[in-house]
């Protein structure tokens, strides 16, 4: 069996430190070794910063992807449907519909009145 030793702390923090480790480890010693060998094998100090949290990373991402969006509504509106419609307009094939002329009435043509006729009774000499 393995010895113990006692380590004196304030009641807040021994408390702070059982709740934690009851929560997630199976001993007291298991989440003290635990802590310690996270703190040696990476590393890093108990007292320095590791950086901004997952939660606002993920507010700066959302931000950033709802500005990404706008722009590229933008785009779509300012010049992808435009220049789809003339590229369309291009390419099809539809003849415009034939408008009459408009001509004016000097050079339009009227209808003239036949000034000879054939003789329509053939009986009828000169």
């Amino acid at each position: 069996m393995d010895s113990f030793i006692g380590i004196r702390f304030k009641k807040e923090t021994a408390k702070r430190f059982q709740t934690f480790s009851r929560t997630y480890f199976k001993s007291h010693t298991e989440a003290m070794a635990t802590m310690l060998d996270f703190f040696f094998y990476n590393e890093i100090s108990p007292k320095e910063k590791l950086g901004p949290t997952g939660r606002t990373i993920e507010a700066k991402l959302l931000k950033r992807i709802n500005a990404v969006i706008a722009i590229m509504r933008d785009v779509e509106k300012t010049q992808t449907k435009p220049t789809v419609a003339m590229i369309q307009s291009l390419f099809e094939m539809e003849e415009p519909a034939k408008k009459p002329l408009i001509v004016e009435k000097k050079y339009a043509e009227e209808k003239k009145e036949v000034r000879f006729r054939e003789k329509q009774n053939p009986n009828n000499q000169l």
